[in-house]
């Protein structure tokens, strides 16, 4: 098992990111919780890692705080919940508001996460109400300002970071569209999208 990566970060493109260690150059994707606390291309990084292997790939999964790999790791062990959407969910609430909504059988809220059904969302809430570690605010947070590299335009690429953590295509460019872009990054437009998200 890989335990955490320290190297310097030569990509990034939400959801996921290049990270060479030594040399090497390892493949990661991670929530945009950790996207928005990443620093500039070319700066060292440290990130918790996470590996999921199955018959056809092995992914590995990055995260700023073990906070939110112990989330992580929580989500994947309930049925129904795979990596792509877990990740979605700790894109879209922090891991002590998540706790919170689950120890108070708030399904409502977590059902507005992307991918997140009724039924999904109660699953949650049963399987999870006595296992879930305490964890530190602060598990979103606010955007650094860094930019992603990327020749789309911020909103597209808001866009296309919203549908790999779950949305649909329309539903992803309706709620990029209902934000003002001018003077924005990528990723202050996808914050500012999750957090619109949460708030229906």
């Amino acid at each position: 098992m890989i335990g955490f990566l320290r190297g310097v970060l030569v990509s990034k493109k939400a959801p996921s990111l290049l990270l060479d260690v030594r040399g090497v150059g390892y493949e990661l994707d991670a929530p945009m919780s950790t996207f928005f606390r990443l620093p500039a291309v070319g700066e060292e990084v440290l990130l918790h890692t996470h590996l999921v292997v199955r018959e056809d790939a092995h992914s590995l999964f990055g995260f700023h705080s073990e906070s939110e790999r112990a989330l992580f790791r929580s989500l994947i062990k309930v049925s129904g919940v795979g990596a792509k959407l877990a990740l979605g969910v700790l894109s879209g609430i922090s891991a002590e508001d998540f706790q919170r909504s689950v120890q108070n059988g708030d399904s409502a809220t977590l059902t507005r996460l992307p991918g997140i059904g009724k039924k999904t969302a109660e699953r949650l809430v049963i399987e999870l109400r006595d296992r879930l570690p305490a964890f530190e605010s602060g598990a979103l947070p606010a955007s650094s300002g860094a930019k992603l590299s990327s020749v789309e335009t911020p909103a597209q690429e808001a866009v296309s970071a919203l549908i790999a953590l779950g949305f649909k295509p329309q539903e992803a460019a309706g709620m990029v569209k209902a934000i003002p872009a001018e003077g924005k990054s990528s990723e202050d437009l996808i914050r500012l999208a999750l957090q619109g998200a949460a708030k229906k």
